[in-house]
């Protein structure tokens, strides 16, 4: 391709995959904390298994089209382990929007950073940089001011946001763990994105739709969702728009690099925290908005870095033909791409 259609190649993929999340990030907000005709939704994993459903679907077409496997090819114990982590990580980020605010929620994902980097020197022995440890305490440090300065709460949440604060906990321990886990199966059995895109979220629907059978919350989330039709509506874009961020991570990444995608993700965070905040018309203090900037700036600083520490890859080694994807193999731990919740 020339230059100047990588630049809008490039366009295309980063606009596609933030209006792709922005409306991911909006109706899951709408979903899991505005009433339908007075009802609030409840069952976080019905949604999860909702998502997978699609996930699979979308795995299976573009396996077929781009002539991939079908047959597993890492053992199915190790695609269960992250099925496991993945629909539990997943549930958790939706229990935690009805205690705390979508930011909170948006800017908690900053903090798995330090897990992912944590779990990633206990399970793969990775070492980190002192400018990476650097980066992920300026990013815990934005974070923590962000959430001691001004409200945190959700709407709905009566009483104190604590109960969200520890479903974020544990979003980001399993989130962490999965992201480790996928990337570990990666390495070790060679499996392609989309096959194992395919057996994850296979496996993660079997999880969520057993959990929901043993929780009894199987017929009453049927039972909303076709009772309330703006719901089932809202669901269904929901799903779609998250099926369509994935194809937009995948396809950024292998054109790309995960460089390129973590700096897309970073505008990705800002652009849907300033939208809920016009849309839903949440209050902001002065202090809260310093602790988005130091944030923002530590996480856009490190995309910078890498960004330019792949053009000095390249003017040392100008025969590789994408030096940027060559770089990007590895993502960093602020932008981990997998067969994931967005």
């Amino acid at each position: 391709r020339s230059p100047t259609q990588q630049i809008m190649w490039g366009g295309f993929y980063a606009g596609g995959l933030i209006g792709m999340l922005l409306i991911y990030g909006l109706l899951q907000e709408r979903v899991m904390q505005r009433p339908y005709d007075g009802e609030v939704f409840q069952f976080s994993v019905f949604l999860v298994f909702l998502n997978r459903i699609a996930a699979v679907i979308f795995a299976i077409v573009m396996a077929v089209v781009h002539r991939e496997s079908l047959i597993n090819n890492a053992p199915l114990w190790k695609y269960l382990i992250i099925s496991f982590s993945n629909v539990y990580a997943s549930t958790c980020q939706y229990e935690a929007l009805k205690y705390v605010s979508f930011a909170v929620q948006m800017l908690g994902k900053s903090f798995k950073m330090l897990p992912v980097m944590i779990w990633g020197m206990a399970i793969n022995r990775k070492s980190y940089s002192a400018e990476d440890w650097c980066v992920a305490i300026a990013v815990t440090g934005g974070v923590t001011e962000f959430l001691m300065t001004g409200p945190t709460a959700s709407p709905n949440d009566t009483g104190n946001s604590m109960k969200g604060f520890v479903f974020l906990l544990a979003f980001l321990a399993l989130d962490g763990l999965t992201s480790t886990m996928q990337e570990k199966l990666f390495k070790e059995h060679k499996t392609s994105k989309y096959n194992q895109m395919m057996y994850v979220n296979g496996l993660s629907s079997l999880v969520s739709l057993f959990t929901l059978i043993t929780t009894r919350t199987f017929v009453p989330a049927w039972s909303f969702f076709f009772s309330h039709g703006h719901f089932a509506m809202d669901v269904g874009v929901l799903s779609a728009s998250a099926v369509g961020g994935q194809f937009f991570i995948y396809s950024q990444v292998k054109e790309f690099g995960a460089l390129v995608f973590a700096a897309t993700m970073n505008v990705r965070q800002i652009v849907s925290i300033v939208a809920s905040y016009i849309n839903y018309g949440h209050h902001i203090t002065v202090l809260q908005v310093l602790g988005l900037a130091i944030v923002f700036a530590a996480l856009f600083y490190k995309s910078y870095a890498g960004l330019m520490g792949a053009q000095a890859k390249s003017t040392a080694a100008p025969s590789e033909s994408n030096p940027i994807a060559d770089s990007g193999k590895e993502a960093p731990a602020s932008g981990n791409y997998k067969a994931a919740e967005p």
